[in-house]
């Protein structure tokens, strides 16, 4: 894949690059301010960035601005958000287009390369990879979504955990089902919430976009 790393810190960016590479891939540029961010994503269209959220020159959310930015001028442009921090108002707007290729992650959650690797093919596949604490400040503001009030407590579970990237096999390991139980689950949930296109993973992607733009 051709990757955009905006980080601003030497160490961490050049660990991502070196990172990138054992798997396989292409850092096609880095940016380490906020205009530099939106110049490289709007020049490379890479098939994935990551990008963290505060960077120069203010620190404060110039990173996560500029992929909006970039995903305004380029809809469905896949971009991971690697931060220490989360940024509720962005994080939803960024949702709320629901063109799908997105990723929120906390530093201090990515505990492996392969977890790291895996979020961002998810991501360029269109796909999400939200951190469960992302998950959890954006649903713990704003009110009920009429789309998700017939869900049963189990399948609101299988969400949040599609939500943050997992296959049925890793949802029925965490919920102690079988990978057949979460798929019934999984097909009774997209029948309720009204998404009936026939391409699967279009379809978790739906679910999941719906599930986290419920204000």
């Amino acid at each position: 894949m051709r990757i955009v790393v905006a980080e601003d810190l030497y160490l961490l960016r050049d660990g991502m690059i070196r990172l990138l590479a054992a798997y396989g891939h292409e850092v096609v540029a880095t940016a380490t301010t906020g205009p530099e961010t939106l110049d490289a994503l709007l020049k490379w269209r890479p098939d994935v960035s990551v990008v963290d959220v505060r960077m120069p020159p203010t620190q404060s959310d110039e990173g996560l601005k500029a992929a909006l930015a970039a995903r305004r001028e380029v809809p469905g442009l896949p971009v991971l958000i690697l931060s220490q921090h989360v940024e509720q108002l962005y994080a939803r707007e960024l949702l709320a287009d629901g063109a799908g290729g997105v990723g929120y992650l906390l530093k201090e959650s990515v505990f492996d390369a392969d977890q790291f690797a895996d979020a961002l093919e998810r991501v360029a596949r269109g796909g999400t990879a939200m951190d469960p604490a992302v998950i959890t400040k954006l649903l713990s503001s704003g009110s009920s979504n009429r789309r998700l009030d017939g869900l049963t407590e189990r399948e609101h579970a299988v969400l949040a955990l599609m939500a943050e990237g997992l296959s049925n096999q890793a949802i029925g390991q965490r919920l102690f089902l079988s990978e057949s139980a979460i798929s019934k689950y999984t097909t009774t949930m997209f029948d309720k919430l009204g998404i009936n296109n026939d391409d699967h993973h279009n379809r978790r992607v739906q679910a999941v976009l719906t599930y986290l733009n419920k204000a």
